[in-house]
């Protein structure tokens, strides 16, 4: 009986000594707090993106204080969660600055850990400017193109063009297309439909755009489509006839550029109303004029094409196309169309013996749709 007593006590102790630590294996520190703080980036990191999110965790802790600082001293806007276990920044860095953190976690045990460290940001070799068309609270026509125009070329085009954002109230799909390499607009396939909203969002600062540049600064818009009023030309005919909402409401006899002559007819083509001028100098020393100054002058296209008083040529006004190009009305008849005329509204022509090339600003009708989308940078 005894003897079976010592075998079982026996046993029970291989069984103990089996889960116990070996000899030589690291043993927990109860000294050391039991919070484990990460930094995002860690400390000592280079060329930081200014707007990556910079980011404190606590695992086994809370945040009990968290500020980041630039050279200057002035504290970087950030959001804590509601268990205080994560920190993010809430707005992008400065290029090429030195932040540091401050603060301090407490771990589950009250052992309080310092929250220390520091990055650099990224610092571009120039920092490129970017403007937007359509501006904020302007009104345009159906065919007015979305423009973003850079101060200096872009090398890396389809990383800039993903920072480009549009919505719409009418949920129309469109696409940008790269004009030039300082240059891309946006279209939809059809004209806008009347009346849209239409936001634009260039999220640019921050983004690399290639051969060390980055984005200067974001560019945002909201602006609205006006009613749909389409300018139609057709050159036989001296006709010139505008219609709003589908409904033809005027037209006009107009005296457009010489049939006969590739170089001074109106080309064929769509069209968009660029600018509108009380008054406007025409001048073209080749063909012997300067200093023509015409009323009522509305531009569509920087070829040269205008629509725009001459009384001086009315004796060929409906009957005869005498012009080098431009689209002459009698003066009152021009003034009504000045007034009803949207910078962005489409002017249509057609029946001439010449068609322009896609290539005088701004060209964005002239090309079809699967041209268009075919100028993305995003493949």
């Amino acid at each position: 009986m005894k003897r079976t007593l010592v075998a079982l006590v026996a046993g029970l102790t291989l069984l103990t000594g089996c889960s116990s630590v070996e000899a030589g294996s690291p043993k927990a520190d109860s000294s050391l707090p039991s919070a484990k703080v990460t930094l995002s980036p860690v400390d000592g990191t280079k060329d930081v993106q200014v707007t990556t999110p910079v980011q404190v965790t606590v695992v086994d802790g809370k945040i009990e204080s968290v500020a980041l600082k630039s050279p200057e001293g002035t504290e970087v806007k950030g959001t804590l969660t509601e268990d205080k276990s994560g920190w993010t920044t809430a707005e992008p860095l400065g290029y090429g600055k030195t932040y540091s953190f401050a603060g301090k976690a407490v771990g589950s045990d009250g052992k309080p850990v310092e929250l220390k460290g520091s990055f650099t940001t990224v610092a571009p070799g120039s920092q490129t400017r970017a403007t937007l068309w359509p501006g904020d609270n302007q009104t345009v026509g159906v065919a007015a193109p979305i423009m973003v125009k850079f101060e200096a070329p872009v090398e890396d085009k389809a990383t800039v063009e993903k920072a480009l954002k549009v919505t719409n109230s009418a949920n129309v799909q469109g696409s940008w297309a790269w004009l030039n390499a300082q240059e891309v607009h946006y279209r939809p396939e059809k004209y806008w439909p009347a009346n849209t909203t239409v936001k634009v969002e260039a999220k640019l600062y921050g983004v690399n755009y290639g051969g060390g540049a980055f984005g200067k600064a974001d560019v945002t818009s909201d602006f609205t489509i006006g009613r749909n009023q389409v300018v139609k030309i057709d050159n036989p005919t001296h006709r010139l006839k505008v219609f709003r909402d589908g409904q033809q409401t005027a037209d006009y006899p107009a005296s457009f550029g010489k049939d006969a002559d590739p170089e001074l007819t109106t080309p064929n083509g769509t069209f968009v109303v660029m600018s509108k001028h009380d008054t406007f100098s025409f001048d073209n020393p080749r063909y012997g004029y300067t200093n023509v100054v015409k009323k009522w002058a509305v531009r569509f296209s920087n070829h040269g094409e205008f629509i725009h008083e001459n009384n001086d040529n009315a004796g060929n006004i409906g009957t005869n196309n005498t012009s080098h190009g431009c689209a002459n009305l009698l003066e009152a008849d021009a003034k009504a169309y000045f007034d009803s005329a949207l910078v962005g509204d489409p002017v249509e022509v057609t029946g001439s013996i010449t068609t322009l090339p896609a290539q005088f600003d701004w060209y964005d009708w002239q090309l079809s749709w699967e041209q268009w989308k075919g100028k993305s940078a995003i493949k």
